[in-house]
Order: C-alpha cells, then sequence, then structure tokens
C-alpha cells in the first residue's frame, strides 16, 4: 500500500528550472479543477458509500487514496483505486469508521447534556466548563481523521498505533490543523446560513454540493495540509539516516526528482514504507 503510483507513460511538459514557484493555494485550485470530474465522481462513491453510516470509513479509505494521489501530482484511476482501497484496507477502515461514529454521538449527547447542566455548590458554570471539554474533544477527534485515513493506506500500523500517532499530529501540528478546521468550518456555515435563509432553494444546492461537490474539495485540501507534516515528522528523518534505502520507491512517491536514478520503474500499490526503527508495529 505505497503512497502512489504513477504513470510514466504520459511525458509531461515539465518545468524550467529557473521558473518561479506557484504559491500552494494557486497549485490547489489549479489541481483541483484540472481533475474536477474525477472528483465529481468520487464524491458520488463516497456519498453512496457512506450512506449505512457504519460503512463511512469504507468511503474515506477509498476518498482519501485519490485525492492524494492528485495531490501529490501522481496517476489515479479513479474508481478503480476507490475500489482496491477499499478491498486492501477494510479490516480496518470499517472499525475506525464505527469508532469515529460512536466518539461522534458521545459528542453530540454530551452537549445535549451539558445544556441542562446548572451550577455547582460553589458558583461554577458546570454547563460552560462541560461545553469547553465537549468542544475540545470534538476539535482533536475531527482533526485526528485528517490522519488517520492517510496514515492507514501507507503504514503498517495497528489500529491503536493510528489513533496515536493521529492524537500526535493533531497537536504536533495544532496550528495548520486549526487553520485547515476554520477554513472547513467556513463552508459548514455558509451552508447552515444558505438553508435558513434560502429555503427550498437553499436545501436543493447544499445538497447538491455535499453530495457531489464538497466531498472531494474537502479531502483534496485535507491532502494539501496533511501530507507535508507526515513527510516531514515521519518519512524524511527514517530517510535522513538511511540516504541509499528505497531509491525507485522514493522516486514514485515524489520524494526525489523524476531524472534521479537510471530507471523509470511503474511502482505497484503494494510498495511499503520502510519500518521506522523506532515503531515495532510499523
Amino acid at each position: 500500500m505505497g503512497l502512489f503510483s504513477r504513470n510514466y507513460s504520459k511525458p509531461g511538459p515539465g518545468v524550467g528550472k529557473n521558473e518561479p514557484q506557484k504559491k500552494t493555494i494557486v497549485v490547489f485550485f489549479e489541481t483541483y479543477f484540472r481533475n474536477f470530474w474525477k472528483l465529481v465522481v468520487a464524491s458520488l462513491a463516497y456519498t453512496l458509500c457512506s450512506l449505512p453510516v457504519v460503512t463511512y470509513g469504507l468511503a474515506s479509505v477509498g476518498m482519501t487514496k485519490i485525492t492524494r494521489n492528485i495531490a501529490r501530482g501522481k496517476h489515479s484511476f479513479g474508481m478503480s483505486d476507490f475500489l482496491e482501497t477499499v478491498g486492501k484496507n477494510w479490516k480496518q477502515a470499517l472499525p475506525a469508521g464505527i469508532i469515529n461514529t460512536l466518539l461522534l454521538l458521545l459528542v453530540a449527547f454530551d452537549f445535549s447534556f451539558f445544556r441542562g447542566a446548572m451550577q455547582n455548590a460553589n458558583g461554577i458554570d458546570l454547563s460552560t466548563v462541560g461545553f469547553g471539554i465537549t468542544f475540545f474533544i470534538l476539535l482533536i477527534t475531527s482533526i485526528m481523521k485528517y490522519y488517520i485515513w492517510v496514515m492507514m493506506i501507507t503504514f503498517r500500523f495497528s489500529l491503536w498505533k493510528l489513533y496515536k500517532n493521529s492524537f500526535r499530529f493533531a497537536i504536533l501540528n495544532l496550528w495548520k490543523n486549526l487553520l485547515l478546521a476554520l477554513l472547513l468550518a467556513l463552508f459548514y456555515v455558509a451552508g447552515f446560513f444558505l438553508v435558513v435563509y434560502t429555503g427550498v432553494i437553499g436545501i436543493l444546492v447544499v445538497f447538491f454540493f455535499g453530495v457531489c461537490i464538497f466531498p472531494g474539495f474537502k479531502s483534496l485540501m485535507v491532502q494539501y495540509f496533511v501530507f507535508p507534516s507526515v513527510r516531514k515528522y515521519m518519512i524524511d528523518p527514517y530517510y535522513a539516516e538511511h540516504p541509499d534505502d528505497d531509491i525507485e520507491l522514493r522516486r514514485s512517491l515524489g520524494l526525489l526528482p523524476d531524472d534521479y536514478g537510471i530507471d523509470d520503474s511503474v511502482f505497484s500499490d503494494e510498495a511499503l514504507l520502510p519500518p521506522d526503527p523506532n515503531d515495532a508495529d510499523k
């Protein structure tokens, strides 16, 4: 389950040596609109696969595989990648999706419970304290999901290790994670006000974008925020200590220039990143 697979049969236009680098936001939108219809199909597949609720995790790993490849400038086979990734990762994706759903229901229950909380004998407003703690839990668990699916289809971690490392990334990369959460929250707020103030038309617009557009857009945005941190803290440190390891694999992952080495081999999705010496389960 390597990070990416690349189609080397199609030569790209290349980038001039002295050509200035485009800003990430420009690259993001260029990438999104270049793959617009592929992401629409992926969004529809994601929505249909998520309908039974308990299969939410399966839909997430399938979508993540597609958007991860696209974000890294690698070839994606669309629905073929979606279904193949679901088949390879369902033993972890299914329980992880159920766990995430149960956590969301627990948070919703806590919010409802603390609405009726009263002050205690010391005058402390329990509802305020409870809301604060519950909101923090909701925020952290939401951020953790940005990383869970990427690491699930990239590394050989146990389910416990996936959640533990996702929590570490949630804290380690906090400010960037908060920025991503804020950007996504703006879309949710915009959808809410659109429904409230435009009625049926707003409902139809939100439904269309929620089913056909937003899942792919959100997942692609997450990849642009998540992968640089995964590379910085998990991939680069290993190769700094082992500079001669896995040259061909690293070229296929986009970690080395395409002209690095002598072969332009096509790598299968069975390739795995090397084990981290500090993690026996990897």
